[in-house]
């Protein structure tokens, strides 16, 4: 049986209906190419708007001039939040509110002063808002080795945030000219005090032990490998020390608490 559309009269009667077809095929085409060519118009403009903000953060906050990047993914902060609430055993929201305050001053810090903040990220957010969680006896504090002071003037402010009075007392050489006394006191001054002392020599240095042993200390801060006991010595009962590695064992006087990122905390 031959085929209805090769039949002359069929495809002379159904030829309107075919035209009327395909008249309205065009039209949604045409409709549907235009709203697409639309929606990719506006797709490239989001794309050049995100690489613009995009080069103006990494101007910001890319790696260059220090240990690392300053751009955290949605999943670091949140595991850096788990491991300061679970080592302070905060169980409100304090947690997340302090870890992005310190990446706030870890950005600014970065910003104004000379030099960096030595570690990654999650290192220095997590010392920074760990320390005030973990409610020091007092807010003299001593940071062992500084580099450029940024993290200690950083410190000031945490503890501050946290009603906490501190008066830092820093024990470094010194000597190298990243850490030149005039740009760590410049530094230190963007901590927001003026209640900063230097003292430049050696930990290990007995004498120098000597000249920061006038207190003892609610918070020390120790950069580098430097003995526990000596460092112990000089901590007030209950203190917050925070010390490198992530199994720090401690000291007979020093008791482990936990760690965050790379860093570990000990009480007195």
């Amino acid at each position: 049986m031959p085929s209805l559309l090769s039949n002359r009269l069929a495809k002379r009667v159904l030829r309107p209906a075919f035209t009327m077809v395909e008249q309205n095929f065009d039209q949604r085409l045409e409709r549907a190419t235009s709203a697409f060519q639309s929606d990719l118009d506006a797709l490239q403009h989001e794309v050049s708007d995100l690489r613009r903000q995009q080069y103006g953060l990494s101007l910001l906050l890319d790696q260059a001039g220090r240990d690392g990047h300053r751009m955290p993914t949605a999943a670091q902060f949140d595991t850096l939040v788990r491991e300061v609430r679970d080592l302070a055993g905060e169980q409100g929201g304090r947690a997340r509110r302090d870890v992005t305050v310190a990446y706030r001053h870890l950005v600014a810090l970065e910003a104004l002063g000379v030099g960096s903040l030595a570690g990654s990220l999650s290192d220095v957010c997590g010392r920074l808002a760990t320390v005030p969680l973990l409610r020091p006896p007092n807010g003299d504090v001593l940071e062992i080795g500084t580099l450029h002071g940024l993290f200690a003037a950083a410190l000031q402010r945490m503890l501050r945030h946290a009603d906490i009075d501190a008066r830092l007392t820093i024990v470094d050489p010194l000597s190298d000219s990243p850490t030149r006394p005039d740009r760590v006191r410049a530094n230190l001054s963007l901590g927001g005090g003026d209640t900063s002392r230097l003292i430049q020599g050696d930990f290990a240095d007995p004498a120098v032990r000597a000249s920061a042993d006038d207190r003892l200390y609610g918070v020390i801060v120790v950069n580098g490998d430097h003995d526990l006991s000596a460092v112990a010595a000089l901590a007030a009962p209950g203190a917050v020390v925070v010390a490198p590695g992530r199994d720090n064992p401690g000291t007979a006087a020093l008791r482990p608490l936990g760690s965050v990122s790379d860093s570990a905390f000990l009480r007195a």
